[in-house]
């Protein structure tokens, strides 16, 4: 991986061209993504922190569990929890069965908000990535992403 003999393997124009558009990409979507959740007064880690308790058992998940899940640092999870504890949407509980762990919980108004907030999100995923490519594209994506994704 790296140069031989300590020099860059600099990218060629097209390679150039792809990454950039990549991250112009990337940026535009995210942006089409927040832009769509702030109606809800949500944005994308909140609304991804909401999608991970719903689908969790008893609509619950150990702190560092959820951390994994959302891939944000525990810090940055505390306090992206806390606020969203403030606004109702979800509650911190200590955890059964370990006195040092803690829970998240999703309440019942966190997760009317995303059933409400749902049906709009998925629409901006449609809109800004699934509908904008052809459908083999997209399966090309995935599999660059799981390339990605499994590289260690």
């Amino acid at each position: 991986m790296g140069s031989s003999a300590g020099q860059p393997r600099w990218l060629d124009d097209e390679q150039q061209r792809i990454w950039r558009l990549y991250l112009a990409g990337n940026h535009r979507i995210f942006t089409e993504m927040e832009t769509g959740l702030r109606a809800f007064n949500l944005d994308l880690g909140e609304y991804e922190i909401l999608v991970n308790l719903s689908e969790s058992p008893d609509r619950s998940l150990r702190m560092s569990d959820l951390a994994s899940r959302v891939r944000q640092s525990r810090s940055r999870l505390t306090h992206t929890v806390g606020r969203m504890e403030s606004k109702g949407l979800l509650e911190r509980v200590p955890c059964d069965t370990d006195g040092r762990g803690v829970r998240a919980i999703l309440t019942e108004a966190g997760y009317a908000l995303l059933v409400e907030a749902a049906p709009h999100h998925v629409e901006s995923v449609r809109l800004a990535l699934v509908d904008a490519v052809h459908p083999d594209d997209y399966v090309a994506l995935g599999r660059v992403m799981q390339a990605v994704v499994d590289r260690t």
